[in-house]
C-alpha cells in the first residue's frame, strides 16, 4: 500500500512530559453531576492529559440510552473550566462537528462505525476544512487497513494535519474472551506505514470487561503505543452505557501506576546481544517459510486427490477439528490460543485457495 501523510507530531498539540498520553473519562456524559464529579476525581488522580466523554451515542439497536447531545457539551465545558483538562468527544455528522467547535472541544475522534463508511468520513472532512483541531480516527469495525488509511487521507485532503489513530479492536466473527479482537498486526502495520502517526490504544473497547483492562493496557505499552484512551466512571456499575468495561477514576489510577512503560530505544551495550537474537529470529523465520512451503506442497496433492475423486474442497468437520486441535496445542506450547487461531485461519484460507486452483485445472 503506497500512502503518504504529512502529520504534525503529537507533542506539538499536547504535552505529556514524555509519558504516554492518557485520555480518560466516562463512556457517556449522563448528568451534569456525574460529569463534574468524574472530572474532579480524574484530576485528583493526576494521570489524565485529556478528558473524554460520549455526547452522542447511537447504539446498535434503538431503544437504549443514546447520549444527551448538546446539553452534555455544556457540562463538559464546566468540567474543563474547573479541572483545566482539555476535552475530547466523538463526532459522527457535520452537525456534531459544528457543535463541538462551537463549545471549544479540543480533540475530536471518529468512531469505528463511521470510519467504515467513506461517505460519512468525507462529510466530516468537508465540515472540518479550515479548522485546526486534532482528529483521532478509530479503526473500522472490520479489519480493513485500506479503509482506515482512506479516512486519514480524506481528512488530510481537508487540511487536517494533527491526526492520530485509535486502535480499539475489530468485531469478532466468533466468540472470544475479548469484546473486540485486538488483531495487533493491523495496528503495527499502520505504524509501519506511518511511523509519525500517533497510535493510541483503546483497551476498554477491546476488553468489554474491566477484568481484562490490565493485560491489554500492558500489551499496548509493550508495543510502544503513544498512549491510551480508557473509560472511567464515578460509579461504573450504574453507568448508562458500557458499564462492564468502566472502572472508577481511583481504580484506573491504581492500574496505570502498576503498568510498566518500556524503553523505546536501547543503548549500545545491548546492540550485540540484540543483533544475535535477531539473527536467530531471522533463521527461524526462514525455517517457518520452508515448513509452510512443504505444507502447501502437501495441500496441492490433497487438492489433486479431491479433484480426481470429485470431493468438495471445503470440509467443515475437518476445519472445526483443526481449529480446536491447534488451539489446544498452542496452550501446551505456551502460545496465545487467539494468535494461533488467527494464524491458522490464514493458513487454512490459503490452503482452500490452493486446492481450488488445483481443482479448476484439468486432470493431468
Amino acid at each position: 500500500m503506497n500512502a503518504n501523510l504529512d502529520i504534525v507530531p503529537m507533542q506539538e498539540w499536547i504535552q505529556t512530559g514524555g509519558k504516554p498520553l492518557i485520555i480518560a473519562g466516562p463512556c457517556s456524559a449522563e448528568t451534569e453531576e456525574q460529569v463534574l464529579e468524574t472530572a474532579r476525581r480524574i484530576k485528583a488522580e493526576g494521570y489524565a492529559h485529556i478528558m473524554r466523554a460520549g455526547v452522542w451515542k447511537p447504539r446498535t439497536r434503538p431503544g437504549s440510552f443514546e447520549g444527551m447531545g448538546e446539553p452534555a457539551l455544556k457540562w463538559l465545558v464546566e468540567a474543563k473550566k474547573e479541572t483545566g483538562l482539555p476535552l475530547a468527544i466523538e463526532v459522527a455528522t457535520p452537525e456534531h462537528v459544528e457543535l463541538a467547535l462551537k463549545y471549544g472541544v479540543d480533540v475530536l475522534w471518529i468512531g469505528a462505525r463511521t470510519t467504515v463508511n467513506p461517505f460519512n468520513v468525507q462529510d466530516l472532512a468537508d465540515a472540518l476544512k479550515g479548522v485546526d483541531v486534532p482528529v483521532l480516527v478509530k479503526n473500522p469495525v472490520n479489519p480493513d487497513l485500506a479503509l482506515w488509511v482512506g479516512a486519514f487521507e480524506r481528512l488530510q485532503g481537508a487540511g487536517i494535519k494533527k491526526l492520530g489513530a485509535i486502535h480499539r479492536g475489530f468485531s469478532n466473527a466468533q466468540e472470544t474472551k475479548y469484546r473486540n479482537s485486538p488483531m495487533w498486526a493491523m495496528a503495527v502495520e499502520l505504524k509501519r506505514l506511518f511511523p509519525q502517526m500517533p497510535l493510541i490504544g483503546d483497551p476498554s473497547h477491546m476488553a468489554g470487561k474491566r477484568a481484562l483492562l490490565m493485560e491489554l493496557s500492558q500489551r499496548i505499552l509493550d508495543l510502544n503505543y503513544d498512549g491510551m484512551i480508557i473509560e472511567t466512571h464515578r460509579d461504573p456499575d450504574a453507568a448508562w452505557s458500557d458499564a462492564s468495561q468502566q472502572v472508577t477514576p481511583e481504580k484506573l489510577g491504581e492500574m496505570l501506576r502498576e503498568l510498566e512503560v518500556r524503553n523505546a530505544n536501547y543503548g549500545s551495550d545491548f546492540s550485540d546481544e540484540l543483533a544475535g537474537l535477531r539473527e536467530k529470529i531471522d533463521n527461524i523465520d526462514r525455517e517457518l517459510m520452508e515448513v509452510l512451503a512443504a505444507r502447501m506442497a502437501v495441500v496441492e496433492k490433497l487438492g489433486e486427490y479431491k479433484r480426481d475423486n470429485n470431493v468438495a474442497v471445503l470440509q467443515l468437520d475437518r476445519w472445526k477439528q483443526l481449529h480446536n486441535d491447534r488451539a489446544n496445542q498452542a496452550k501446551g506450547l505456551g502460545l496465545y490460543p487467539e494468535f494461533v487461531e488467527e494464524m491458522f485461519k490464514l493458513v487454512h484460507l490459503e490452503s482452500i485457495r490452493k486446492q481450488t486452483e488445483v481443482m479448476n485445472n484439468a486432470t493431468a
